[in-house]
C-alpha cells in the first residue's frame, strides 16, 4: 500500500475489481476502464469515491491547518462534520450523509465520476496555502480604512465616465508592513504580498468626487471683442465688383397672395421653366385649384399644395441691376407664424402683401381681432427693417379703384407709423400678380395705369437702401436650419452671416455646444464659394463633428471669440395689443434669432416712459397694452444670444402666449451666462 499525499486524487489509487463489472442495476457490463455503468449511470463502486467515516482525519486535518483560510473557503470545503449519517448503499458500502442529507464527495472526484472520458477537463483543488482572491480585497479594504487621511490624488467620478489622476510622488505609506495589513506573512509569498501591497497603494491613491450633472464642454476664455481685427481676405470683397445680396421677406395677412406674386415674379424672371411651369399648371387643374399654379412655385411640400398655404420659409433667388435677391415667402396663417419669424429674422427689407380686395384687407387689420397683416408689420419693424414696400394685391378683383388703393394707403399707413416706420421709407405699389400688372414692368391697364405713376414692383425692389455689412467683428452665424445633402455632406447648416467672414477649411466654434468643426464646402444659390461674408445666404457643409452637436438655433462662431450663452435674461419690451394683463410668472415661448425655447416671467423690474425711456414706475404688478417696461425672464433651455448694444442681430427677443405675440424687445443684459453657472456648481 502507497500512501497518497494530500493533493493526490482517490482515482489514482488502484482499483480494487480487476477486469469487466456487472452493473447491479441493469446488468449491464462495462469495460474496466468505465467508473460508471453507460447505460444506466450507477458508479461502479463508491466505496473508491467517498470518505469512508473509518478513513484516518489526516488528510482533513492537514487541509484546514492554515489559520490564514478565509471563512468562506473553510465554509465550502469543510470536512464531514461529526453529526454526518452513515448510510448504506446497495454494495454494502458505508458512506456519510452530513445534517443537510446530502452526500460528500471531493469536486474532482465527482467530475470524473459522472463526466465521460472526452469531457472530463483536470481540476487541481485550490490549495489554501496562500489567502484566496476575497483574503487579498479585504486585507487592501481593512489598510486603506486605515490609511485615508493621506490622499496624493483623487479620482473624479462622473455620471458617465470615471478619471483616476495619480500623484507621481512615491508615498512612503506604501512601505507598510503586511502585518500591519491584517495577512500572515509566515504562509504569504513573495509575488503575492507585492501585489497586495500594489492593490493598497492604489487604493490609498484614490477618491470619489462627483462632478456636476450640468457640467458642459469646457470653453476657451473667451477673449475681448475690442481685440479683434479681421483678416486682409476678409476685406478684400469690398473692393471686388460683386452682386451684393439682398435679403427680402414677403409677410402678409393669409390668402393675401404671397406665394403667387413670388412665382409670378420668378416666371417672369425666367427663374421657372416653362416645363416646371406646364406641370405645375396639370396638377393644380387636377386637383381643382387651377389658380394655385404659381404658388406652388414656393409651395413643394404636399401638405402646403393640399391645404393652400404655405406653412414653411421658401427660399428662391433671382436678380435685378443691383442685388442677387434673396426672397423669403413667408407664411401667413396664425399657426405658422413661429415659422415665419424663424425665417424672416434674415431679412434686410420686407414687401408686405396686402388684399385689397372688400372684406379681406378689413379682416388682415383685425376688425374682429389681432390680424396677421399688424402682426407681421409689428415683427418686422422688431427685426429692425426699416425700409418696406406695401404691394396691394388682388386690384383687378375691384377694378383697379384708385378710391380703395387711397383707403387702404390712409388705414394701414397710420398704423405703419405707430410702429416705427417713416414715411419716406415706405413705397406703396399698387399691382395684380394673377394678372401680372404692375410686377416687373410698368402697368398696362389703362384702369392702372391711369392715375398710377410710381415705380413697379421690381423697380421698388432694386432701389431699396443697401443694407450695412459689419467684417469688423468676429463671425456670426445664426444656424437657420440643419440639412443633409450629397453635396454637402452628412452635417450642412444654412443661414445668413449677420457679421464676420468665413472661408473653407477654417475652424469654426460651434455654439452652444462648444465643439469645433471644419468648413469644408460654401455654396451661395447652389455656387460655390471659397469665402461668404456678412450679409451673404449660404449652405455650409461641415466635418469632424457630431450632428448631435448641431441644431437649429444654435450659431456659428470664431473660435476664440464664443457667443454668449444665456439661462436667464434682462429685457427691455414692449407690449402689444393684448387683452389679458401680463403677470409676473406668466409662461411663454421667447424667439430669439432662429431659436425657440420656453421661458417664464421671473419679475417686472420697472415701466419706462415711452417718450424719454427712463423708469417711471418700480416693480409693478403687471403689464397692460401698449406698455414699455424692462423684465427678467428666465429661460427653459440655453440660447445664445447677445446684448442690443454689442449686436443687433442676435439681440432681439419675441415673447409669444397662446398662438400670438404678446411683446416684442432687445436683450439689455445677459443675467447669467454659461461659464458663471459652471463655476457656481463647481
Amino acid at each position: 500500500f502507497v500512501p497518497k499525499t494530500d493533493n493526490q486524487s482517490d482515482l489514482e489509487g488502484p482499483h480494487r475489481n480487476a477486469g469487466p463489472w456487472l452493473c447491479s442495476i441493469c446488468s449491464q457490463q462495462n469495460d474496466t476502464s468505465c467508473m460508471s455503468c453507460e447505460v444506466c449511470g450507477v458508479l461502479r463502486d463508491l466505496s473508491l469515491y467517498f470518505n469512508n467515516t473509518n478513513e484516518p482525519e489526516g488528510g482533513a486535518k492537514r487541509r484546514n491547518k492554515h489559520s490564514g483560510v478565509s471563512v468562506l473557503a473553510r465554509s465550502l470545503f469543510t470536512p464531514s462534520s461529526p453529526k454526518s449519517k452513515a448510510i448504506v448503499f446497495s454494495d454494502g458500502f458505508r458512506g456519510n450523509k452530513n445534517a443537510t442529507g446530502h452526500m460528500q464527495a471531493s469536486l474532482g472526484t465527482l467530475h470524473k465520476t459522472f463526466m465521460t472520458h472526452k469531457q472530463r477537463h483536470n481540476i487541481v483543488p485550490f490549495k489554501f496555502d496562500i489567502p484566496s482572491p476575497d483574503d487579498m480585497v479585504s486585507i487592501g479594504l481593512k489598510s486603506s480604512r486605515h490609511l485615508r487621511k493621506d490622499i496624493p490624488g483623487k479620482m473624479v467620478m462622473g455620471d458617465d465616465d470615471l478619471v483616476a489622476e495619480k500623484d507621481t510622488s512615491t508615498d512612503p505609506s506604501s512601505s507598510v508592513k503586511l502585518d500591519e495589513l491584517g495577512g500572515n506573512s509566515s504562509s504569504v509569498a513573495a509575488n503575492t504580498r507585492n501585489e497586495t501591497l500594489i492593490l493598497d497603494n492604489e487604493l490609498q491613491h484614490l477618491s470619489l468626487e462627483r462632478k456636476p450633472k450640468n457640467s458642459k464642454a469646457k470653453i476657451k476664455k473667451p477673449v475681448p471683442v475690442s481685440q479683434y481685427k479681421p483678416e486682409p481676405w476678409m476685406l478684400q470683397g469690398e473692393d471686388q465688383e460683386m452682386p451684393r445680396q439682398l435679403n427680402l421677406a414677403i409677410v402678409g395677412h393669409v390668402d393675401s397672395g404671397k406665394s403667387t406674386l413670388c412665382g409670378r415674379l420668378l416666371h417672369a424672371l425666367g427663374r421657372i421653366s416653362k416645363k416646371q411651369m406646364h406641370k405645375n399648371e396639370k396638377e393644380a387643374k387636377e386637383k381643382g385649384k387651377g389658380s394655385f399654379a404659381y404658388a406652388w412655385a414656393m409651395d413643394e411640400s404636399a401638405d402646403e399644395r393640399a391645404r393652400g398655404i404655405t406653412m414653411n420659409v421658401g427660399v428662391a433667388y433671382f436678380d435685378t441691376k443691383n442685388y442677387q435677391v434673396v426672397m423669403l415667402d413667408s407664411p401667413g396663417h396664425k399657426d405658422f407664424v413661429p415659422n415665419m419669424i424663424s425665417g424672416v429674422t434674415q431679412a434686410d427689407a420686407a414687401v408686405l402683401v396686402v388684399d385689397a380686395s372688400l372684406g379681406s384687407f378689413e379682416s388682415g387689420m383685425g376688425v374682429n381681432g389681432v390680424g396677421q397683416t399688424k402682426e407681421h408689420s409689428q415683427l418686422i419693424r422688431s427685426f429692425g427693417v426699416e425700409n418696406l414696400i406695401v404691394a396691394v394685391n388682388k386690384m383687378d378683383s375691384v377694378e383697379y379703384s384708385a378710391e380703395r388703393f387711397n383707403y387702404v394707403k390712409s388705414q394701414l399707413g397710420i398704423f405703419l407709423r405707430s410702429c416705427g416706420y417713416k414715411e419716406s421709407a415706405i413705397t406703396w405699389v399698387p399691382l395684380s400678380a394673377m394678372e401680372n400688372e404692375n410686377l416687373v414692368t410698368a402697368a398696362s391697364d389703362t384702369r392702372l395705369s391711369s392715375w398710377f405713376h410710381g415705380t413697379c414692383l421690381l423697380e421698388a425692389i432694386d432701389s431699396s437702401a443697401a443694407p450695412h455689412r459689419d467684417v469688423s467683428k468676429p463671425l456670426r452665424l445664426p444656424i437657420c436650419d440643419v440639412i443633409s445633402s450629397h453635396v454637402l455632406g452628412q452635417v450642412a447648416v444654412c443661414g445668413k452671416v449677420v457679421c464676420g467672414a468665413i472661408r473653407s477649411d477654417s475652424k469654426v466654434l460651434v455654439m452652444p455646444s462648444g465643439e469645433l468643426a471644419t468648413v469644408k464646402i460654401i455654396e451661395r444659390d447652389s455656387s460655390r464659394l471659397s469665402s461668404a461674408r456678412a450679409g451673404d445666404n449660404i449652405a455650409i457643409g461641415l466635418q469632424g463633428i457630431d450632428p448631435i452637436h448641431v441644431m437649429s438655433g444654435g450659431v456659428l462662431c470664431h473660435p476664440d471669440y464664443p457667443v454668449s450663452v444665456a439661462s436667464s435674461l434682462e429685457l427691455k419690451i414692449l407690449v402689444l395689443d393684448i387683452t389679458v394683463p401680463i403677470l409676473p410668472g406668466l409662461q411663454f415661448e421667447l424667439h430669439a434669432h432662429h431659436a425657440k425655447v420656453s421661458a417664464s416671467l421671473v419679475r417686472i423690474v420697472s415701466l419706462l416712459d415711452q417718450k424719454t425711456g427712463k423708469a417711471s414706475a418700480r416693480k409693478p404688478r403687471m403689464l397692460t397694452a401698449r406698455q414699455a417696461a424692462v423684465v427678467e425672464v428666465r429661460l427653459e433651455r440655453e440660447v445664445c444670444v447677445e446684448e442690443f448694444g454689442t449686436l443687433k442681430a442676435l439681440g432681439r427677443a419675441f415673447l409669444r402666449s397662446q398662438g400670438s405675440t404678446v411683446a416684442v424687445g432687445v436683450v439689455t443684459r445677459v443675467v447669467q451666462v454659461q461659464g458663471e453657472r459652471a463655476e457656481q456648481a463647481s
